[in-house]
């Protein structure tokens, strides 16, 4: 069963702030939507919250909620207790899994998947929700463009799309003839 992770982050590991995005990135939301639609998302309850109520659950995926909070409700998601029931549950909709977020969850499945999907956004912006370290366990495999130069949003903002795998695997998984961007 792939499982990747998703983000976004500036030049200094910054994910979001005060329950919010540091930044506008339209292209990088419509990466977002095409990687993950069809296929069941596990986040945190602090990430189901930061969406704005018109798009919980996200549209178009199974949405998985994990939370230590017992009487939590999330309207259109199944909520579980942790990592471990978010990836079963994930595992009886579908064979592919994407850990949306947000930073405590990202940083506890760091050792189970297998690929990190990552835009990063060329700014300095710094926030109080950080990435985890992508360290020497985890080597480039795709990138978009090819020679890992930036693109520029509409809004002027510079990003890159990073596809990484563990360096110690072989095999690429099922994603990989698919095309990124």
């Amino acid at each position: 069963m792939p499982i990747r992770s998703i983000w976004a982050q500036s030049r200094t590991g910054a994910i979001g702030a005060d329950g919010g995005m540091l930044w506008h990135v339209p292209e990088d939301m419509a990466f977002f939507k095409r990687a993950t639609v069809g296929m069941p998302v596990v986040m945190g309850r602090k990430t189901w919250l930061s969406f704005p109520e018109q798009f919980r659950p996200l549209p178009d995926r199974p949405n998985i909620v994990i939370t230590r909070d017992e009487g939590f409700s999330a309207e259109g998601a199944r909520v579980v207790h942790s990592l471990e029931e978010g990836l079963r549950a994930a595992a009886e909709i579908d064979e592919e899994v994407w850990i949306v977020g947000g930073a405590q969850i990202y940083a506890q499945s760091m050792d189970v998947v297998d690929e990190l999907w990552v835009t990063e956004i060329d700014t300095d912006a710094d926030g109080d929700a950080r990435a985890p370290e992508i360290d020497a366990r985890w080597e480039v495999a795709r990138s978009d463009p090819e020679d890992g130069s930036w693109l520029v949003s509409r809004t002027g903002t510079r990003y890159r799309f990073l596809v990484y795998r563990r360096s110690d695997e072989s095999a690429f998984g099922t994603a990989s003839g698919e095309a990124i961007a």
